[in-house]
């Protein structure tokens, strides 16, 4: 049995990994270290085999995760790395290692459970687009600022007062537009990725002559959905089913 972690910049999703199935997802905000309700949720668990790590969320809350697994397993986590070339997934960075490790397991996990042309959209606190070719080629992505950063910036960088901003009730069926401030904000915020990952989906099919999958994951992947076309499929464990193929 191996632990799996995904270590995000703000959250943490965990998932135990055995006899080739996942578990269920685990999910946490950090603050850069292991909160105790993580800890207490694994009080219970049997000593794994390996722990294997994807983490963009910083050496302090590796450095935590280290001492915990040392004390409680004896075991020293494994935190995975970009890879250039492997698994059949080819990166189009100059650099690889420049593309986060969290990006390059779900173009890992899109290639091998998702065949065809993908654009894989991963919302949490940025929201990354990459784009992937049926035979495993990266071809780029974009990235964005996520919903609640773009909020954030938004309202320290002008005299607009802190409003109990929301997210729309429902963008498919609902008016595109507010009638007040707070909900401008709330519907903007949530529409400006989801308009991005159309615009990408729709030029990559364009070019390609085809239709690729839109997969979305993240934490905010579900706030996402109703703004996008009925075609978008949501893979919320997309990146731990790639740590999963390394492990």
């Amino acid at each position: 049995m191996d632990l799996l972690l995904d270590i995000g910049n703000t959250s943490l999703r965990w998932a135990l990994y055995a006899d080739g199935r996942l578990g269920e997802v685990g999910a946490v905000r950090h603050f850069g270290g292991l909160p105790i309700d993580l800890l207490a949720a694994w009080e219970p668990l049997v000593r794994p085999t390996r722990v294997t790590v994807a983490n963009v969320g910083g050496e302090a809350v590796a450095d935590a995760l280290t001492q915990v697994c040392q004390g409680r397993w004896g075991l020293a986590p494994r935190f995975v790395a970009t890879q250039g070339d492997a698994l059949g997934v080819k990166i189009a960075y100059v650099e690889p290692a420049r593309l986060g490790v969290d990006r390059w397991l779900a173009l890992l996990a899109a290639h091998h459970q998702f065949p065809g042309d993908a654009l894989i959209v991963d919302a949490g606190t940025a929201v990354t687009f990459d784009l992937l070719a049926a035979d495993g080629r990266h071809l780029g992505g974009l990235i964005l600022p996520g919903v609640e950063p773009m909020r954030d910036t938004l309202l320290r960088g002008t005299q607009i007062p802190r409003l109990a901003v929301v997210d729309p009730v429902d963008e498919r069926i609902d008016r595109p537009w507010a009638d007040d401030t707070a909900g401008a904000i709330g519907a903007a915020t949530i529409q400006a990725p989801a308009a991005l990952a159309e615009r990408l989906h729709r030029a990559f099919a364009e070019r390609t002559g085809g239709a690729p999958r839109l997969l979305v994951t993240g934490g905010d992947g579900a706030r996402l959905l109703p703004a996008l076309s009925s075609d978008a499929e949501p893979v919320p464990d997309l990146v731990l089913r790639g740590l999963a193929l390394v492990s």
